[in-house]
């Protein structure tokens, strides 16, 4: 449990470092006035929290002390603490039983980490002693063909792939048959990187969403969108884009070790209301977790002993 706890923290050092550690100098034992507000508000922005919800979350804290009283700043810490938890959604239950298979679609742009999340997802099912199977339908890139089958290679899993410049919908299509055929529990398809300003690549990802529902239907039964969480607050445009383009119902922040952008979680929880579903907190296989909001606060927050 340790190192479990220990993993959460070292993963958002730099975010607790960089854009939150100025918050602890603020809770000192002084008088709460304009200036504890000010220079709050200023932190929170400066994370990428967004400007909405860290006006929003001010708002709330002043009324919470005047409602209890409160007049020292270090007795704000908790108040924080327990209003930014209650600003992230709690992440639902994956509920793939029943499906054969079950077919999850990763979406997101270029260089955000699709290919090895999927990798990293594919090594958690299979702990779950489920049959997996690797659909490579980025056919515009023959790197993250070759990538995938070395994944695939390495955690023994089935790899669907076409030929580099072939239809990604066909490879979609395809994939999902073969994992009916072989009884696979889950079919995780990675799609090619797409730069969300460019209407046409948005326009085929939506043709790859429609072929799995003909070859399956209800399929994709998780759409999830995998974000670089160094990118901040471009990653909530692109979050914004791909969500009008596909049904997109799960976020996985890849990078937030490598980020010191992680408000950017309470951002798109504002105003996009998805749960964050997992983090990548490293870039070994078991460095994929299933997102925790008490323990991405308390990591992300210098907590005064």
């Amino acid at each position: 449990m340790v190192d479990f706890l220990n993993k959460w923290k070292d993963g958002l050092e730099r975010t607790r470092k960089v854009a939150f550690g100025r918050i602890a100098t603020i809770f000192g034992a002084t008088q709460i006035g304009n200036q504890t507000w000010e220079e709050l508000e200023a932190i929170l922005i400066q994370a990428d929290v967004g400007i909405d919800t860290t006006q929003s979350i001010v708002e709330i804290l002043k009324n919470n002390v005047t409602k209890d009283g409160i007049t020292r700043s270090d007795e704000l810490q908790q108040y924080l603490r327990a209003e930014l938890i209650s600003r992230i959604d709690l992440p639902p239950e994956l509920n793939l039983a029943g499906l054969h298979p079950a077919v999850i679609l990763l979406a997101g742009v270029n260089g955000s980490g699709k290919t090895t999340t999927a990798a990293k997802l594919g090594m958690q099912f299979t702990q779950q002693n489920k049959r997996v199977l690797l659909a490579a339908a980025d056919t515009f890139r023959a790197a993250a063909v070759d990538q995938l089958q070395v994944w695939g290679d390495r955690l023994n899993l089935p790899v669907v792939a076409g030929q580099p410049g072939s239809d990604p919908g066909a490879v979609a299509y395809d994939s999902v048959q073969a994992g009916i055929a072989r009884n696979m529990d889950i079919v995780l398809i990675d799609t090619a990187g797409r730069l969300h300003t460019r209407y046409n690549l948005m326009e085929e990802l939506k043709k790859v969403y429609r072929v799995v529902g003909k070859a399956i239907p209800g399929a994709p039964h998780a759409t999830w969108l995998v974000l670089d969480a160094t990118t901040g607050q471009n990653a909530l445009q692109q979050a914004r884009a791909f969500k009008a383009a596909i049904k997109i119902n799960g976020i996985i922040l890849a990078k937030l070790d490598s980020s010191a952008r992680g408000g950017m979680v309470f951002a798109i929880q504002h105003e996009l209301h998805l749960p964050i579903l997992y983090a990548g907190l490293g870039e070994k296989l078991e460095d994929l977790q299933r997102f925790d909001r008490e323990l991405f606060v308390d990591g992300i927050l210098e907590q005064k002993q």
